[in-house]
Parts: C-alpha cells; structure tokens; sequence
C-alpha cells in the first residue's frame, strides 16, 4: 500500500497527494533515470538508493533508467557511448553497493529505443507538443535555449524523458527538482492524450560546497567541478579538504552546503544520533536525534563551522566507504557534464 508520508519523507514534493490516496493497493511502477557522466556524487549515490528502498518496501516496483542514449544527446563524456555505458555499469555497482535492495531492476534507454513501439510512441506524443512548450523544458538537461537552436537534438530529449514514461506505463517518477519540466511536461502530454498522469516525486538538489548563489543562480553539485561536490569515490582527504574549504559562515543555515549535506544526507541515512565534537572549553560533545535541534544550535552559534565541517567529514567517510573500493584507479571515468 502506497504511503503518502513514506513517499514525502525526504523529499522536497510529491505531485500530487490526493493522486497517491487515490491510488489504492493495485500494483505500482516507478522509476527514476540518470545520465551516466561520469563518478556519482552523494545525491545519486546515498540519497537516491535510499529513497528507492522506501518505495520497494511499500511493494512498488522500482526500475532505474540509466540513461545512455540521453547522456549521448547532453554530449555526456564526449558523447562517446562505450564510456557512458562504462559509467552506467559504476552508477549500478555503487547503488547495490550502498544498500540498494536487489529488487530495484535497471534498464538501458537502449533496451526502450532498440523497440519499434518506443518510436511510435514518441511520434504521438511529439504531436501533442508543440516547440515552444518544449524549450520551457530544456532546463531538465542542464542546456539553453541557444545550444539546443545549434543542436536540435537536444529538443528530442524531452520529448524522449517523457516517452520513457509512457512507454514503460509508469504511475511514479522520481528525481530531482531539476527534473520538475519534465515530469510536468509528461502530465500535460497525459492530458491530451488521456493517458495516465504520472506522480512525480521530486528530492532536493544539494548546493555546491563554493557557496550556492542566490535561489535565481542556485549552484548545484556538480561533478564537472570535483571541488563543488562530494563523489563516492572521495578519499577521507578528498573529503576532508573539500569539506573544510566549503562555504558555511557562522550561523547561516540557509544556502549552507554544509547544513544541506547534513539535512539531506546524513541524518536521513546514517542510522543514528549525529554527534558535534567541540573542545571541553565550548561544552564539549553534542548530540542531535534530528535535523532541527542541529539547525537551532547552529543559528545561535552554539556550533562552530569548523567542528560542523569535522563531524561532516567523519559521517560522509562512513556513508561512502562501502562504495569507495569501487573507483580503482584504472576505472575511473573521467567527468563531464
């Protein structure tokens, strides 16, 4: 049975409620969909897998799209598809290796195109848009209008995001808030075609650890600045050196990576209280059994950056250390995105 508040818990939105209790207890499909580019950072390999168990245990049956033919489009690692597939194959590994339960089934866009129906699909559905509808979604892919006026193939990438949905006759989709155009784009496509309207569960984006700008310029973690974002295959000196150089100034919770970090990641996944080392003279050691008495004491200045940073660090290294062994040197892909 579908919970509302299970399918809310961590994440930033749920479109929309009064759709998830009318569901009832037939069977589900979700999926959520990642552009192999390159090394996962801890949102797609901590958060997500997280976020999927959740569904598999309300009975849901989950598919991860690795998105190969889509990350060619975005000209993901130069587009080169024995690299892409490369990074699919990692994104894979680091999710099992996290704890995504082995129920979670992953497919290749390649599995979708390879079917004459996908096409199809695609064809009726690009009939129910129209170009400028279709620009209003190119955020999903991180491109402007411009670059895709040089590259229309980067118009057909909406138009597949929603095809994926309708083709694979999917009642959920999860991603990020990045990914709202696109899930929208597939409501309204849905409408016109009288087709299901897919519930769309949107997480949150963490800020880069420079500093996330202002809510017009939000600067996410980026994988195509190492230095912006915390990977899964960060030493406990990559991320010691990150974390302490990241932007968080005393007392400010909004737009603090550093707070993010903590509210996204940690407390949800680490399985027990977080504890802030301060020296005896600043009292000591403090526990927090959840995010708000963190972000409280943190506002009053009763944490220093530099002891949140520490504890950062020293709760990160533990999260991502299953997956670490992963990232041998010689199997590194390089990022682009």
């Amino acid at each position: 049975m579908l919970s509302l508040e299970t399918l809310q818990r961590n994440m930033v939105e749920v479109v929309t409620p009064e759709e998830v209790s009318a569901v009832g207890d037939r069977d589900l499909k979700a999926y959520i969909g990642f552009e192999p580019s390159g090394i996962p950072h801890i949102a797609t390999g901590l958060m997500w897998p997280r976020k999927l168990n959740d569904l598999v245990e309300m009975g849901v049956d989950v598919t991860v799209l690795l998105a190969d033919w889509h990350a060619k489009i975005n000209d993901k690692l130069g587009g080169d598809l024995s690299k892409i597939r490369a990074s699919g194959n990692l994104i894979r590994e680091c999710m099992l290796a996290v704890g995504l339960s082995s129920r979670v089934k992953f497919i290749w866009a390649q599995d979708l195109v390879s079917d004459t129906e996908y096409w199809a699909k695609l064809l009726d559905v690009a009939k129910h848009l129209g170009l400028p509808r279709i620009r209003r979604a190119l955020p999903i892919m991180g491109r402007s209008e411009d670059e895709a006026d040089k590259d229309f193939s980067k118009y057909i990438y909406p138009i597949m995001q929603v095809t994926d949905i309708m083709f694979m006759d999917l009642d959920i989709a999860l991603g990020g808030m990045d990914q709202r155009h696109a899930h929208m784009l597939q409501r309204d496509v849905a409408e016109k075609m009288n087709a299901r309207k897919v519930i769309a569960v949107h997480g949150p984006l963490l800020g880069s650890l420079k500093g996330q700008g202002r809510m017009d310029t939000f600067q996410k973690m980026s994988k195509s600045d190492p230095d912006s974002a915390v990977l899964m295959s960060d030493t406990t000196d990559d991320l010691r050196r990150k974390i302490r150089a990241s932007f968080c100034p005393a007392g400010l919770v909004d737009g603090n990576p550093v707070m993010d970090i903590f509210r996204h990641v940690i407390f949800p996944y680490s399985g027990a209280d977080i504890e802030i080392e301060r020296p005896p003279s600043k009292g000591g050691v403090i526990a927090f059994h959840d995010y708000r008495q963190l972000e409280y004491e943190y506002s009053r200045g009763n944490i220093h950056p530099a002891d949140l940073k520490d504890a950062a660090v020293r709760y990160l290294d533990l999260l991502i250390s299953p997956a670490r062994h992963l990232f041998r040197q010689e199997r590194i892909i390089s990022s682009s995105e």
